[in-house]
């Protein structure tokens, strides 16, 4: 009958290995490259990790399921600060309103 040795206790003193840190996620904005309409889904997608298809798809399902889908994503439309923009990239008419209610929100810093 064969049994496990156990291992002896690690020294205190000795530093254990740890694993990398896991890099930070991109800061929660919308989308200047992954984008249909607002660049929100891309945003969230790049944010959390999750697929923008499937954000899409849940607005469109809660969309269907009341209406709210659009509503969330107006409001994250106007939340969610804009991605840099590279240089002369033009801003569309509904990005610029979005900009403009965007600063007006309390706490929201001009070039966030």
């Amino acid at each position: 009958m064969t049994s496990a040795i156990p291992a002896p206790p690690a020294d205190p003193g000795t530093p254990q290995p740890s694993a990398p840190p896991t890099p930070a996620p991109p800061p929660l904005r919308r989308s200047s490259t992954d984008r249909m309409v607002g660049g929100v889904c891309g945003g969230l997608a790049a944010h959390l990790g999750i697929d923008a298809l499937l954000w899409r798809v849940g607005f469109v399902a809660l969309t269907f399921a009341g209406g709210c889908g659009v509503l969330v994503y107006l409001l994250l439309w106007v939340l969610l600060p804009p991605a840099p923009r590279g240089p002369g990239e033009q801003v569309g008419p509904l990005d610029r309103l979005a900009e403009k209610l965007h600063a007006l929100l309390p706490g929201s810093a001009p070039g966030r």
